[in-house]
């Protein structure tokens, strides 16, 4: 992907930007533009960017963030709010740098891939300490690997991590050097290590000891997440730590439009994910505040549950379970409807699990599921479905029935305080009663929606959002691969209960460990044909990046990638009068 500049109207440059003698030349008087005196010119350079690259220290940065984490643990992070909070905390090994998409040293200071690709060995960074003052060494990796792999725990950034015939092994080389070693060749491996925060084995604090750039220092449940200042934090700007903040405060606050008031009344200096109506607001007010970065990983989509002990009607898990049906009901979605009204054109119709932003891995030869209420019809025909004494191309305003004459009517339940979706699901009703299936709406808070979809299964469909966090396909195991947690619409499976589920474990398992990019390539492009086949989830579309910044707020650089504004935390800081 093309690398994405700062905000429009962003009076300061980067810190690590070369000052441009053109864009210096633009704010001088004529008569020192015109000098030929090369020696002044680089004086006032000099002094010029002097002023510029000024970051102040101090202050906090204030947002809202949606939804209380369940879990402060970094490996058991399932929801944005909690891998925000990981990606602010945990110091990784390695990093991916979510503005140039390039995998960069951390806490590791270099990498090697050893034994035909079964091995990576990191040499860490001597001498650094966690937040409370323990020592990182080695053994640390091999304790944070130990508790992600544990089978008891079901991380999901565990999950990761699974795909080979044997177990996973970290094993210390000394102080400063750990090997981590896998039963077969893992493609991509480094890049996994993004999302692995290093744990204390040693500290009193457990988790709570960190080696991110802040620390958790306060929490009042329901309202606020304060992040303080590491003291120990190990990179430096001018001789001086790191981060340029002294804190970030997270306000806990489901309603987007009290958010967008106190944006603009300065009580919040930024919004990672604003809504298509919002950024409508913002830009007709102060264009310079607000960004389209455009197309994200993102993706809306809807499923089904089909986990067989879920606590609804026998009849309505054989809807679910079967592939006429669920596609059927994605051939009645007005995907570009949804992109125009609810997202005013900032979206694209969704295809599959990644979207063309990622232009290595999209499988370029699949496009969105059609509108068309006439295989929507076959296809239900198909099944058995009817309606009453009339044939399913007079479906307008009829109830459809199965079989055994059940109507065929479900919910959908989505999070509620978000108006894009709300919206959306209205659309959905609005489609899916032009083939006669009627569906009720059920808004939920996002906890107890969270609750219903990975603990009590009490659902019969959702619609919610998926954050790729990674280009690479192994970012996606944890959804796909039918053992994980989060494999929405039937988790935990002791067997893969579907045969095109057993062929998409097959698939991701072998990518996993094979080593050529191009044979790789090949092996997901089937994994995306048979996600587009089977429809196990509804991607409708996917999201492009909308934010917002304060004028005040410098070092500003949005990403696609999560999170879109605070990737380079450490180095925000913010301008006072």
């Amino acid at each position: 992907m093309t690398r994405l500049g700062a905000f429009r109207g962003n009076r300061s440059l980067t810190v690590a930007a070369p000052i441009r003698a053109a864009t210096v030349r633009e704010r001088l008087p004529g008569s020192l533009v015109k000098s030929r005196n090369s020696v002044l010119d680089l004086v006032l350079l000099a002094l010029l960017g002097v002023q510029c690259l000024a970051a102040q220290w101090g202050g906090e940065l204030r947002l809202s963030i949606r939804d209380e984490p369940r879990s402060f643990h970094p490996a058991m992070a399932d929801t944005d709010t909690a891998e925000t909070i990981r990606y602010l905390t945990g110091g990784v090994l390695v990093r991916v740098n979510r503005s140039n998409q390039q995998l960069e040293p951390e806490l590791a200071s270099s990498w090697k891939i050893e034994n035909g690709g079964k091995s990576i060995v990191f040499q860490l960074r001597p001498g650094l300490l966690f937040s409370d003052g323990t020592p990182f060494t080695a053994d640390d990796v091999v304790y944070t690997m130990q508790v992600l792999l544990d089978p008891a725990l079901h991380s999901p950034t565990g999950d990761a991590f699974q795909g080979g015939s044997g177990a996973v092994r970290a094993t210390p080389r000394g102080k400063y050097e750990v090997a981590v070693v896998f039963p077969e060749p893992v493609a991509g491996v480094a890049r996994l290590f993004d999302q692995v925060a290093i744990m204390s084995r040693n500290s009193t604090l457990k988790e709570r000891a960190v080696l991110g750039a802040f620390r958790i220092a306060g929490h009042k449940p329901g309202s606020f997440i304060l992040l303080a200042r590491n003291p120990n934090y190990w990179k430096t700007e001018r001789g001086r730590r790191l981060p340029y903040l002294d804190g970030i405060r997270l306000e806990i606050q489901q309603n987007r439009e009290l958010e967008l008031l106190r944006f603009r009344r300065g009580e919040v200096h930024l919004i990672s994910a604003l809504s298509p109506d919002q950024f409508q607001q913002l830009a007709a007010g102060d264009g310079a505040t607000v960004k389209d970065a455009g197309p994200t990983l993102e993706s809306e989509m809807l499923w089904f549950n089909m986990n067989p002990s879920a606590p609804i009607e026998a009849y309505r898990k054989s809807w679910f379970a079967s592939r006429s049906f669920r596609l059927a009901v994605s051939h009645a979605i007005r995907r570009d409807d949804l992109c125009r009204v609810v997202y005013h054109g900032h979206a694209q119709p969704g295809i599959g699990p990644f979207s063309a932003a990622n232009r290595f891995w999209f499988n370029q030869s699949l496009k969105p599921h059609s509108f068309d209420l006439e295989q929507s019809r076959r296809l239900l025909a198909a099944d058995g479905f009817r309606l009453a004494g009339q044939t399913l191309d007079q479906s307008e305003g009829n109830a459809l029935r199965d079989r055994d004459g059940h109507a065929v009517e479900f919910s959908v339940i989505t999070n509620a305080g978000n108006p894009a979706r709300e919206r959306m699901a209205a659309m959905l009703q609005q489609d899916l009663a032009a083939i006669g299936i009627r569906l009720n709406i059920v808004t939920l808070d996002f906890p107890s929606l969270i609750e219903r979809i990975g603990k009590s299964s009490q659902y019969e469909s959702c619609l919610l959002g998926h954050v790729n966090v990674d280009l690479d396909p192994k970012g996606l195991v944890n959804i796909w691969l039918s053992s994980s947690a989060t494999h929405q619409w039937n988790p935990n499976q002791a067997k893969p209960a579907t045969p095109w589920e057993a062929e998409i474990d097959r698939l991701l398992k072998l990518q996993s460990t094979t080593l050529d990019e191009n044979r790789r390539k090949t092996l997901f492009d089937r994994v995306q044909q048979i996600a587009w086949d089977e429809a196990p989830l509804l991607y409708l579309v996917n999201r492009n990046a909308l934010v917002a910044a304060s004028r005040s707020l410098r070092n500003v650089e949005p990403s696609v990638l999560r999170p879109n504004l605070l990737w380079n935390a450490e180095r925000l800081w913010i301008e006072t009068k």
